[in-house]
């Protein structure tokens, strides 16, 4: 006949008086917690929140538009949802670039000389390996973030020109309604120490370069004294801390 058994067990977190006096002796391990299960609680209902400024403010800008005919008996909500929709489109405008967009030889003409009349393209020409190469695009890539509405890109020199010498990069060319607006040869076209407050001042010298996307002429003047300015602070920082390394 078969061998049948069965085994028994208690509930959970039970123990045996036998099985105490040998935890204390430390020859069996500590009980396990006794798992509870998390108490339940139910998802708040989007309709039971009430609607002020901060549950506007959560709103996407699709959910805003959806809401125009909701907030009609709220004169204050519908005037703050005006608000945050313009707030909102006017953001997504000034979001353009953004950053130091990599490019080929044949995206050229498409991201470069075919860019919108009101885009400034700053395109720096490097090779991968060179140090002042390096210090200008980390220059650049901060410049790319304050100023979202000018375009910036990089391709490597000899995909732009061919033969083009390693002597003369990195090279930064300004390009706007399809033609060349500025050649900057060079890491020392910067100043003698390269920064992006130095590169900010050189790229507005003659044009607004220059863009936060704001647009019209009160923001190119904001721009123009904010890179002065900018530039100026960090002159003045520079010399201060080489006074105190050379006192020391």
């Amino acid at each position: 006949m078969a061998d049948y058994h069965f085994v028994y067990k208690d509930l959970e977190g039970t123990s045996t008086q036998w099985d105490d006096i040998q935890r204390k002796l430390g020859n069996l391990p500590e009980k396990p917690p006794v798992f509870k299960p998390p108490s339940f609680s139910p998802a708040e209902d989007e309709d039971s929140k009430p609607k002020d400024r901060t549950w506007i403010d959560g709103r996407t800008e699709e959910e805003l538009e959806d809401l125009e005919d909701d907030l009609d008996d709220d004169r204050f909500l519908e005037e703050y949802r005006k608000k945050r929709l313009v707030e909102m489109r006017e953001a997504s405008k000034v979001a353009k670039f953004g950053s130091v967009i990599p490019i080929s030889g044949s995206d050229f003409v498409r991201e470069v000389s075919q860019a919108p009349q009101d885009v400034w393209v700053v395109v720096l020409l490097y090779k991968d390996g060179f140090p002042e190469c390096r210090v200008l695009l980390q220059c650049l890539e901060d410049l790319a973030k304050r100023y979202p509405a000018t375009k910036f890109v990089k391709i490597i020199s000899t995909e732009c020109i061919p033969n083009y010498p390693d002597r003369n990069l990195p090279t930064i060319l300004v390009y706007n309604n399809s033609a060349v607006k500025a050649t900057h040869v060079g890491i020392h076209s910067f100043g003698r120490r390269c920064t992006s407050e130095s590169v900010a001042l050189v790229l507005c010298q003659a044009d607004p370069v220059l863009n936060d996307g704001h647009g019209g002429e009160q923001s190119r003047d904001a721009v123009l004294d904010g890179v002065t300015k900018k530039f100026l602070e960090r002159v003045v920082r520079e010399r201060e801390d080489d006074d105190g390394s050379s006192s020391d």
